[in-house]
């Protein structure tokens, strides 16, 4: 059976740039021998996290499903855009959510022990590296393990061709290979 990884680009923008790279990196998950999930947070229609709003209404239907998402994905592939030198605040509400506990259910059920791959790409000269320290440190206090490889593709206005592929073959690559790394190590871990 292949391994499931759940592929979630950060942004909601229809021609997102972590979209396409969200793609990319499906495609070579695909291709190293998981199964991959491409998701678009726009489908989940979550309000803003707020405890009161959840003890009021409980988890919004959205979230629930996200959760499942997140739970029954070994691994995961966050796709982020930098925002102001950190992460995007829908990508850090969905992570909110599918945080939350539920009764009967073990802590942290959607990451403690899931495998994740950070990518990153945005027009400037790092390619969104500064939002990825601060997603590593989200993931890892939650209890994932996020592989020390990571890929920031700089000048994400070029960096894509017309069908949304990497016009750079190098930075291909090092999806592909961040992809497969991803697929051996989720799948070791699980076995």
């Amino acid at each position: 059976m292949a391994l499931r990884v759940l592929v979630v680009p950060g942004s909601l923008r229809a021609d997102s740039w972590n979209r396409k790279l969200a793609g990319v990196a499906a495609d070579a998950v695909r291709a190293a021998g998981g199964e991959a999930t491409l998701v678009n947070l726009r489908d989940f229609d979550l309000p803003m996290f707020d405890e009161d709003c959840e003890k009021a209404q409980g988890m919004p239907e959205g979230g629930k499903k996200l959760k499942e998402l997140f739970a029954t994905h070994p691994a995961h592939v966050y796709c982020s855009p930098e925002y102001n030198s950190s992460i995007s605040g829908v990508l850090k509400n969905a992570i909110d959510w599918a945080s939350r506990g539920a009764a009967g259910e073990p802590p942290l059920v959607a990451f403690r022990g899931k495998v994740a791959a950070l990518l990153s790409t945005s027009p400037g000269a790092l390619g969104g590296l500064r939002g990825l320290v601060h997603l590593r440190s989200i993931l890892g206090n939650i209890g994932v393990l996020v592989l020390p490889d990571q890929v920031a593709v700089m000048k994400s206005h070029e960096a894509f061709d017309a069908q949304g592929q990497l016009k750079d073959a190098r930075q291909a690559e090092s999806v592909k290979k961040l992809a497969a790394e991803l697929v051996r190590t989720a799948s070791r871990l699980t076995s």
